[in-house]
């Protein structure tokens, strides 16, 4: 890591990590150049390797490599029969694809407020339930775990099967268990920006459900049991051979990438925690936060924002319009303050680079900077 001091020669910080990442893939290219002599492109073995290894990673029985992200929470969905006339509670603070999946296999997703975790707020979670809910999404946003135990409890209750977005949130843990380790399926996305990426989109199910693997594997390959018998209709969403050797390649690093943007984010949290006008989430002490994204509430937000990308730094909002409020989502029938913590985490959210590969002097100068903007500099 760079020294606090040369924190006043920085003039940039990068969000996207990606060219240090893969700034020595000779490794890769390596084991490419086999797939090549091969030819085993399609399904071939360096998926079931990629996907051994993923399965080991989070501690499930099963891992099953697909297409994309959003995929990986279609094809579950599409698994347990859910279609037009059903409904799938979700967190209203979400990216597009987790919508997206459900309205994709024909059901309606039906939206609950969050809280400060950014993630589903439970308390609200069994009033929304009706007679024509049939799954329960819960998102593990920014990297955060939401409460699993009670979503459990609370889909035992009524019958629900529960399928996870751990999108974001890949080793997050809650109570020592794993995302992946409480629903019936688990969505997990490799697209470029996640923390295991393979050169394009991908998306990984996992699950401990012998049946639920069955399936996923038939939907995600055109329902074929094998070359010559097709048992039902399924899709096009194969996980690449290709895309697998880059899988190969980092998650044998997983561990130390989560447990280095875990420490990143601590020292965020220690520079800018007495700074006014910036307010950290509170830290949940049962759960492993793996920070795909760091977000805080910050007054004039706008502002801070352009403050940050004029003086060079990759500053994001997730997410300046609130879901529900998207033009796409008109035909569900929400309004503007239906769920006010997410409109109010849409205002007043700032995201900062957090990755394996940023210095220390790159945190310093995005603390100073944020400093100045609050002291008027």
């Amino acid at each position: 890591m760079a020294d606090r001091n040369d924190a006043h020669a920085i003039s940039h910080v990068r969000f996207s990590p990606l060219g240090q990442q893969f700034a020595e893939p000779e490794e890769i290219f390596t084991e490419l150049r086999e797939l090549v002599r091969s030819g085993d492109f399609t399904l071939g073995k360096p998926v079931g390797e990629f996907e051994a290894m993923f399965a080991a990673a989070v501690g499930t029985k099963h891992a099953i490599g697909v297409g994309s992200g959003t995929d990986a929470l279609k094809i579950p969905l599409k698994a347990l029969d859910i279609g037009p006339g059903d409904e799938v509670l979700t967190a209203a603070n979400t990216f597009y694809a987790s919508v997206g999946a459900i309205v994709e296999v024909g059901a309606t997703p039906r939206f609950v407020d969050c809280d400060d975790t950014f993630c589903l707020d439970v308390d609200q979670l069994e009033a929304a339930i009706t007679p024509r809910t049939k799954a329960i999404m819960p998102i593990h946003l920014t990297g955060d775990v939401a409460d699993m135990p009670r979503v459990m409890e609370i889909a035992a209750r009524h019958g629900l099967p529960v399928v996870e977005d751990g999108c974001q949130s890949l080793l997050g843990e809650r109570d020592g268990t794993k995302v992946g380790g409480w629903g019936v399926a688990t969505a997990f996305s490799m697209h470029p920006l996640k923390i295991i990426n393979v050169w394009g989109d991908a998306g990984v199910v996992v699950t401990n459900d012998d049946e639920m693997d069955r399936k996923v594997r038939l939907l995600r390959n055109h329902g074929l049991r094998n070359r010559d018998e097709m048992e039902i209709f399924g899709y096009n969403s194969r996980l690449d051979s290709v895309q697998a050797v880059v899988g190969k390649w980092i998650v044998r690093q997983v561990e130390d990438i989560v447990t280095e943007r875990a420490r990143v984010a601590a020292y965020y949290d220690q520079g800018l925690a007495d700074i006014p006008g910036v307010r950290i989430p509170a830290r949940q002490a049962n759960t492993k936060h793996v920070y795909l994204l760091y977000m805080v509430f910050a007054e004039d937000r706008d502002a801070l924002l352009k403050h940050c990308l004029d003086r060079g730094i990759e500053a994001k909002i997730h997410y300046p319009i609130p879901l529900y409020q998207q033009d796409a989502l008109a035909q569900f029938g929400y309004k503007a303050g239906d769920f006010p913590v997410t409109d109010r985490h849409a205002r007043d959210c700032i995201s900062f680079p957090v990755d394996q590969h940023l210095s220390r002097a790159e945190q310093d100068y995005v603390i100073e900077t944020v400093r100045n903007f609050y002291a008027g500099k």
